[in-house]
């Protein structure tokens, strides 16, 4: 790091200003602060700075704005954003106008000190994002301002101008598809369309057709020519639903097209490079079905270039009120009646645990703005739904998992040497076990612990490298909790 840079710090918050004022000048750097977007202007004018760190909203205007001035100015100067306003739009809408750095408040000190740093050793070879028009009166493709989201969208928006392949994981209901739709929408296809297939609702048989398309006469029944899903895609985006269910088959023609570039359809002998962005989803732990032997490996490392890992509706239990509104809204616009729901029912719908996550809330909302007599929902209302519910849900978690987590285990093995047959399952069953269970067991301490590390070792009783081993091993991405602001 260049020890005595300088830093433009922008905040309307002096107490914030004071914080970090403080905490940069004891790593040795010097600190120009305002809190304004004017004086930060003049002091960019005047050449003073070697970076800078800024809040989007200031009295006198929004940073955002700023920033292609700043970077047509000082077209070398790294700008680190910081923003309370946490949705997915104010991610993308930083990284289109050229930050370096997008920081959601609350944030960590260390982490804004690593990027002031970073940014400063990579100020000369740093490549610049050109601007793009703001965005932000846009309909949000995703709901929720909540910590456990924030990772979500930053990983996003740094995804935004690239065509990597990305691989979405969560449970179902989670929202998978949304991301697909939002990296497609707000990325540089764009204008291309976004094609979706869901493995798990295709016979096996016919999957290679609907992806790659058919000759007339390749197979009983094809009359005619059939357009498959990765040429209906071209210059878009493709998004593999349920990638987990594609039987093996498909799973090599799939890693063929991936590794050549090219696909040909069924019957046919002429290939066509492929021009697609893959998006793949599952709620399945891929891993595990790649030691049962389900699963290649291969095609695995191929989809899962960048993964982003969907949180459950009960990580982010700060975000169901907006949730919930959202969807009140939308029934409006349906035709059904306007609704408002009390604080007493939006404090209920928190403390649920929705297993069947925002797909379960939204179905739930709408239920209440058509069979709701009044139009301030009351927490009754919603206490009535919930208890209708709760029977089946306690039967249909009985059948799944019984009473105890020895007899879950016991259930799920039964079942798993039932589907062998005859035959016995692959070796290394032990192990496949063993990774069952740690994979919630660590990924949920961490919830817990929001993401620190040396509390959740000592929470489940290991030190802090076995901790970092399994995380690696295991893929869990890890978002950290919050301490200032």
């Amino acid at each position: 790091m260049s020890s005595g840079a300088t830093v433009l710090l922008a905040d309307d918050d002096r107490s914030i200003r004071t914080v970090l004022s403080q905490a940069l000048g004891r790593i040795g750097l010097r600190v120009r602060a305002t809190g304004s977007a004017s004086q930060l202007w003049r002091m960019v004018e005047a050449g003073e700075g070697d970076v800078i760190v800024t809040d989007v909203h200031m009295p006198d205007g929004d940073a955002l704005d700023l920033l292609p001035a700043i970077r047509k100015r000082r077209p070398e100067m790294p700008i680190i954003v910081m923003s309370a306003q946490n949705t997915v739009l104010t991610a993308i809408r930083a990284t289109e106008v050229g930050a370096y750095e997008y920081l959601p408040k609350p944030f960590e000190l260390k982490d804004l000190i690593s990027s002031v740093e970073k940014s400063l050793e990579d100020q000369k070879t740093r490549a610049t994002a050109p601007p793009a028009e703001r965005r932000e009166e846009q309909p949000l493709p995703l709901i929720g301002r909540s910590q456990a989201m924030q990772e979500v969208y930053r990983i996003m928006a740094r995804l935004m101008h690239t065509d990597l392949t990305v691989m979405v994981w969560g449970e179902s209901g989670t929202g998978k598809e949304l991301v697909a739709r939002a990296l497609h929408n707000f990325g540089k296809r764009a204008k291309g369309p976004f094609v979706a297939i869901n493995m798990a609702a295709i016979p096996r048989e016919l999957i290679e057709s609907d992806l790659f398309g058919h000759e007339k006469g390749a197979f009983t029944g094809a009359v005619e020519r059939g357009i498959g899903k990765f040429e209906q895609a071209q210059g878009g985006t493709l998004f593999l639903d349920e990638i987990g269910d594609m039987p093996p088959e498909a799973q090599t023609r799939l890693l063929r097209v991936l590794q050549e570039g090219e696909f040909t359809t069924v019957g046919g002998r002429s290939s066509r490079r492929m021009d697609v962005r893959i998006v793949a989803a599952t709620h399945q732990n891929l891993r595990a079905l790649i030691a049962e032997g389900r699963f290649r490996e291969d095609l695995y490392y191929r989809l899962n270039v960048v993964p982003i890992r969907l949180p459950a509706l009960r990580e982010r239990r700060d975000d169901i009120p907006d949730l919930a509104r959202d969807f009140l809204r939308r029934a409006e616009a349906e035709g059904l009646p306007r609704k408002t729901l009390s604080t007493e029912a939006i404090e209920m719908l928190k403390r649920h645990d929705w297993p069947g996550n925002v797909r379960e809330l939204e179905n739930m909302v709408k239920r209440l703005a058509a069979l709701c007599p009044d139009e301030l929902v009351p927490g009754e209302a919603v206490e009535e739904e919930l208890a209708a519910r709760e029977p089946e849900a306690r039967r249909i978690e009985a059948d799944a998992t019984g009473r105890t987590l020895g007899a879950a285990v016991e259930h799920h093995l039964t079942r798993y040497l039932a589907m062998h047959g005859d035959e016995l399952p692959p070796p290394g069953l032990y192990d496949r076990v063993l990774r069952e269970v740690e994979l919630p067991l660590i990924a949920l301490t961490l919830a817990a612990t929001r993401g620190n590390q040396v509390k959740a070792a000592e929470l489940l009783g290991i030190n802090r490298n076995t901790l970092r081993k399994k995380i690696r091993e295991l893929d869990i991405p890890v978002t950290r909790g919050k301490r200032l602001m």
